[in-house]
């Protein structure tokens, strides 16, 4: 997936904005884990060409055999792709994909509920999609009549995300597209990343647009994360009190411990983002990875568990990522009736038991000297203050053994308190003893004093 944040311009010269000066917040480093929400009128048809293991799509058939199902607005416009010929079956050659949104029931949706789920996962902070590519707003916003309070199901989504998620006590985001807007243009489909950046609107109407858009969010909901996808209308980002340098400006003033991504197309950004992408070692600024359950953000009915990840494999991910100076921003993609699929939730409450026991391995760490080990049983390292966690990704092999540096501390523990047996071999190694308990557990975490 490509990186945003080298992506800047047009040049201004001497008649470039200023930005803020905002540096990443404490909390947002320290909360380690979120939860991305893709819901929209993708949802409806929720489907896309599964992708995985053995399946080889050609590069130049990547976006009509796309494996988001949240783009299925724009698959759905290339003739002949498998989302057209679907489209066409179940709904009928005179159905659009914006007419779904008079099909989208989302009565089965309980806030409460729903947060709750996310933050028994161990979710510090929930960054809802406000408004995805395909341009339909889920909040009660003034600037379309493209929204969820006045068509489909005719209630401000967001507002009720919202208000149950500060309930909850987390913290709260919104996802913004703000560059892609498929309602209000008039582009051929996307069929390359090329296109991807061609096939937009730059005009200063739009960017006045997306502005009124986002400082509606703003207003109405102080949004302690402001995730702009796909970067920003060059025809707002100069000086204008309407341009992202401006708008920026402004959400700090109202949420001055908030924080943004990188996805801006402007010299400013706060963490990088990395999208369904392995991260080889530490990086020094703080960044997050976001991917979904599986290989799609909205909900994809075609996916099974061979598409998913299993709560095992979502803990180990956390684990290699927060030693990497990273947070994870996991994304569950409802239903269209806003219930989490049976196959999401298994995972994430595998995710929730282990947090609930290990989650002072995660939250509040810092990178320790190196991430991890790589030879032998692999282990990830973390650090709380003078703590070190060291994590088993595989306790199945019964022993971990501790790096030379840890060697002579004075205590090891595990997670529920005990102290770790311990064997030191002639060459001054140390192999902690896995309890029999820990075997069969996702990862295993020994804290070194």
């Amino acid at each position: 997936m490509m990186n945003f944040e080298t992506r800047t311009g047009p040049d201004f010269g001497a008649a470039a904005p200023s930005y803020p000066m905002q540096s990443v917040p404490d909390w947002y480093r320290d909360a380690k884990l979120g939860f991305f929400v893709h819901w929209g009128l993708y949802s409806v048809p929720a489907w896309a060409v599964q992708h995985g293991k053995g399946v080889n799509i050609p590069t130049e058939d990547a976006y009509a055999w796309h494996q988001y199902a949240e783009w299925y607005g724009n698959t759905v416009r290339i003739p002949g792709s498998p989302t057209w010929q679907r489209h066409q079956e179940l709904y009928g050659p005179g159905t659009s994909y914006e007419d779904l949104a008079d099909h989208w029931d989302a009565s089965a949706f309980d806030a409460d509920a729903f947060v709750a789920e996310l933050v028994g996962a161990g979710a510090r902070y929930i960054v809802p999609t406000t408004k995805h590519h395909e341009g339909f707003c889920l909040w009660d916003t003034q600037t379309t009549g493209f929204n969820a309070a006045a068509r489909g199901p005719r209630r401000d989504l967001i507002g009720e995300f919202h208000d149950a998620t500060r309930r909850a006590g987390a913290r709260f985001g919104v996802y913004y597209s703000g560059a892609l807007d498929w309602h209000v243009g008039d582009f051929p489909p996307i069929e390359s990343d090329t296109d991807l950046f061609r096939y937009r609107r730059h005009d200063e109407a739009f960017a006045r647009y997306s502005a009124a858009q986002l400082e509606e969010l703003i207003e109405r909901f102080s949004p302690d994360v402001l995730w702009n996808d796909i970067e920003w209308p060059d025809g707002g980002k100069g000086a204008d009190d309407f341009a992202v340098a401006a708008l920026l400006g402004r959400y700090f003033d109202v949420v001055p411990e908030g924080v943004v991504n990188d996805r801006w197309g402007v010299p400013y950004h706060g963490f990088l983002t990395r999208e369904y992408t392995h991260i080889p070692e530490i990086l020094e600024q703080p960044w997050e990875s976001t991917r979904g359950l599986g290989y799609s953000f909205g909900f994809n009915q075609a996916e099974d568990e061979r598409h998913s990840l299993s709560g095992t494999e979502l803990i180990r991910m956390l684990v290699d990522i927060v030693s990497k100076n990273g947070n994870l921003l996991i994304n569950v993609g409802p239903a269209a009736d806003g219930s989490i699929p049976e196959l999401q939730r298994t995972a994430m409450r595998e995710l929730g038991a282990w947090m609930n026991v290990n989650g002072e391995a995660v939250y509040g760490t810092r990178p320790w000297i190196r991430f991890g080990e790589e030879t032998g049983a692999p282990v990830r390292y973390t650090r709380s203050g003078a703590d070190v966690h060291v994590h088993a990704l595989d306790p199945s092999v019964g022993e971990m053994t501790l790096p030379v540096e840890l060697s002579g501390s004075s205590e090891v523990r595990w997670a529920d308190g005990t102290r770790a047996e311990s064997v030191t071999d002639s060459g001054g190694a140390v192999t902690l003893r896995i309890p029999d308990a820990l075997r069969a557990a996702p990862v295993a975490v020994a804290t070194v004093s």
